[in-house]
């Protein structure tokens, strides 16, 4: 509860007050940039500001975003710093109780509520959330692509703490378009259970009068690189295709799909067990769990016959949400899908779907091995969580989101990247 007696709560029931702080300097920020009155009465608050106390504001994004290596250097420091790090927790009781008034939490966490254009309110989107813990990570996303056009499911790892399932079931039950899946489990790493997770809330979404356009999944580290518009322009530009890495698959990972594994406490391993070839003689492409698809392809999942035989025999592979969506795209007759034959090979560099940094792939600038400069913050199982410093590097990337991000190792990253895409979000109404 040391959040709380710091007063945050009390600056949350404090936001009359704000708010009539900023009506009253409306006319000193319409002097300050240019814009017109109709946009400081409508949209104004919604921008991300200094005056919000969050820890991190000390940082200046605007040099960070360019990559000036002083105020990078600046901004590394102080996540080190102890009382920075005591300061930046916000423990999962906060949102139970912020959430209890619905109205106040979406004004003080300043969702955007209404449609930003036309083009956006005509093309909405389906979200697919996986989380497990770190609530404040999952509202800071969850904020960041809101939109009230589009449709999220939340699905909530079984096994995760009882304050996260409270703390998320109270969030979602402020938004009439985020719901909790109907059926969670556990998750296991590298198990069927993370594919299964994105299948019920495929299945949920898909039976929602929403009539969505795009399926996005997500996870708790994930973060938008566009904003809404841009992503459904990006969307649009795909013409009815699907944008996932779908390529051959590598030797070293065959034995992934050629030998049986199971889950045993909590854990996946081999079985012994060698595993018969794939239903249809299908052949099982590489790519990764993170997907841009139409709602062709997600019928396709639920009902297609060929696909139902491959998710059965895929349930004792290792780490198949690397090969199953990949798999799914190149099988003919699915919507949006592409031809099996090599030349259409995908990589994660080329799709949209997800910037994600292997180590194995990092290198210096001018390398001509790397396939992207060396990782700014730390590695997690060879993957690059972002730090402060990837920021100049990663808006410029044509993915819609990038993975991973830790908000309690370097939340100057996401609360930089937070900012920029808000002001570009609303830049547009002016």
């Amino acid at each position: 509860m040391r959040y709380l007696t710091r007063g945050w709560l009390l600056r949350f029931l404090q936001f009359s007050t704000v708010l009539g702080s900023l009506l009253i300097l409306s006319r000193f920020s319409q002097l300050k940039t240019g814009r017109r009155p109709g946009y400081i009465r409508k949209y104004q608050w919604l921008e991300y500001t200094d005056d919000d106390e969050l820890p991190e504001k000390v940082c200046n994004c605007s040099a960070i975003l360019k990559g000036e290596k002083e105020e990078l250097q600046k901004a590394k420091l102080l996540t080190i710093t102890k009382d920075f790090q005591k300061n930046i927790h916000i423990p999962d009781e906060y949102y139970i109780h912020a959430a209890q008034d619905c109205r106040k939490f979406k004004l003080t966490r300043k969702y955007i509520t209404f449609p930003l254009s036309k083009e956006e309110e005509e093309f909405p989107l389906a979200y697919s959330m996986v989380v497990h813990h770190k609530v404040h990570s999952f509202e800071r996303l969850l904020r960041a692509i809101y939109a009230p056009q589009n449709i999220y499911c939340v699905h909530v790892d079984k096994k995760a703490p009882a304050s996260v399932f409270a703390a998320i079931n109270a969030i979602t039950s402020c938004f009439p378009n985020v719901f909790m899946v109907s059926k969670a489990v556990n998750v296991v790493y590298a198990g069927w259970t993370r594919v299964q997770a994105d299948l019920n809330c495929m299945a949920d979404l898909y039976n929602t009068n929403t009539p969505w356009k795009y399926f996005i999944n997500l996870c708790g580290q994930d973060f938008p690189l566009k904003t809404n518009l841009e992503i459904v322009q990006a969307l649009r530009s795909l013409k009815g295709g699907n944008s996932l890495e779908s390529e051959e698959m590598p030797q070293e990972k065959k034995k992934r799909v050629t030998n049986a594994y199971e889950v045993v406490d909590g854990k996946i391993q081999r079985t012994g067990k060698t595993k018969d070839p794939a239903p249809f003689n299908l052949p099982i492409l590489s790519g990764n769990a993170y997907i841009v698809v139409n709602r062709g392809y997600v019928r396709s999942v639920l009902e297609d016959k060929r696909i139902q035989a491959l998710i059965e025999w895929a349930k004792d592979t290792y780490s198949p949400d690397e090969f199953l969506w990949a798999t799914i795209q190149r099988i003919p007759g699915v919507p949006g899908s592409t031809w099996p034959n090599r030349k259409f090979d995908m990589t994660d560099i080329n799709a949209i779907a997800r910037m994600v940094k292997w180590q194995g792939h990092e290198g210096s600038e001018g390398s001509l091995q790397a396939v992207y400069p060396e990782c700014k913050g730390h590695h997690v199982r060879s993957i690059c969580v972002y730090g402060a410093g990837d920021l100049q590097w990663l808006i410029e990337q044509h993915h819609l989101f990038a993975n991973k991000f830790d908000a309690d190792r370097d939340p100057i990253a996401i609360y930089c990247l937070e900012k920029y895409l808000r002001h570009r979000a609303l830049i547009e109404l002016v």
